[in-house]
């Protein structure tokens, strides 16, 4: 019997797309490839009898050309503060193993290159969200302002890592990352954030 799961909370990516990132109406890399960090705040969910609140969880990925025809890399981070209960419960999750629609993004993966238990510091202020991995990784992104001040909002785009979720497009204020002989620093670029929510198919 397939295991039931829910999720509920924030989410936010930054990348090295000009804005707004092509990638999310399936066309290519501003660059010819794409660098994306995610990170994703959970206010509440559970794997069967195993609860998930508050636990943050990131994935750095590279896709060396046209996301829609290229196997991704990925890397996955799992909050440190997790039981390893939690933490086998977000790994399958997290790696499509337990359906939903993180086995929509993990159809596109082709290695996952770690899944290491780190440090995640998350913040949604305002306008604002960042992610912190101390040594690994570090991102914010900021809004941009569109008519008379209001968000600017893309929605049901199709490749969308929060579907049903409007997302509000954002710049990058610093994106750096490295890790798995992978290293960025980029800022001025691609952002979005939403809420989001998953569960089992």
């Amino acid at each position: 019997m397939d295991a039931k799961w829910n999720l509920a909370g924030t989410y936010f990516e930054a990348c090295n797309c000009d804005v707004a990132c092509p990638c999310v109406f399936l066309s290519s890399p501003t660059e010819g490839e794409c660098t994306v960090l995610i990170g994703w705040h959970i206010d509440r969910g559970n794997f069967e009898d195993v609860s998930l609140d508050g636990l943050n969880v990131a994935f750095a990925i590279h896709s060396p050309g046209h996301m829609m025809e290229v196997e991704w890399k990925v890397a996955i981070y799992l909050d440190d503060r997790a039981t390893q209960a939690q933490k086998e419960a977000l790994t399958k999750i997290f790696s499509g193993q337990a359906g939903g629609h993180p086995a929509i993004m993990a159809s596109h993966v082709g290695e996952i290159l770690g899944v290491k238990s780190v440090t995640i510091d998350y913040q949604a202020q305002g306008k604002r969200r960042s992610l912190q991995i101390p040594n690994i990784a570090e991102a914010e992104i900021e809004a941009i302002a569109g008519q008379e001040g209001t968000a600017v909002i893309v929605n049901n785009h199709p490749l969308a890592v929060a579907p049903k979720h409007p997302a509000v497009v954002s710049k990058s204020n610093q994106l750096n990352y490295q890790d798995y002989d992978l290293a960025w620093n980029i800022s001025q670029k691609n952002g979005f954030f939403s809420p989001f929510s998953y569960q089992a198919s």
